[in-house]
């Protein structure tokens, strides 16, 4: 069963999962929230996939074409890009101007931190017999940065998209 320390996570998924409308990406979402506390290892290693899915799909519909040897800050880096939420894209005449660009910024560094921390602790290489994994509070963390990424590159994604059709 889901833990209440969840809901945070949970209600960021279910938000994902209506608007991506992909039965592979909804798999990989429900997955990744079931495996928070039954199985941190995997959680950790879902979430990188989770940004790695979001950000191929944006790209593949902005028609940007995505390098298969991209490592996933590199795609990270396109996706900001491609939505203009580079810190170089905020004008400096706006009121919080050095927040914003600091907090994209570190938005940015999510997937960085994902991708170490899976490569570490998470599913996708291979462990020796003398692996420690870490605890689901941890998996919760992994998620819970993943899930906030995700959420605010596709809301992003989406309202640019409205704009461009209107």
């Amino acid at each position: 069963s889901i833990s209440e320390k969840n809901e945070f996570i949970m209600h960021n998924l279910e938000s994902i999962n209506k608007k991506f409308d992909s039965d592979y990406m909804n798999s990989q979402m429900r997955y990744l929230l079931d495996s928070v506390d039954e199985n941190p290892v995997e959680a950790i290693g879902k979430s990188k996939e989770l940004i790695e899915s979001c950000c191929k799909t944006i790209l593949e519909n902005r028609n940007v074409e995505v390098d298969k040897n991209w490592n996933i800050s590199q795609l990270s880096k396109k996706t900001f890009e491609a939505l203009q939420l580079m810190p170089k894209n905020i004008p400096n005449n706006i009121k919080c101007e050095n927040t914003i660009k600091q907090i994209l910024g570190n938005l940015s560094a999510i997937s960085n931190g994902i991708s170490e921390l899976r490569n570490d602790y998470g599913s996708g290489h291979g462990k020796s017999a003398s692996f420690k994994g870490l605890s689901s509070r941890h998996a919760n963390l992994a998620v819970g940065a993943t899930t906030t990424l995700v959420h605010f590159l596709w809301n992003t994604y989406e309202e640019q998209t409205k704009r461009i059709t209107q």
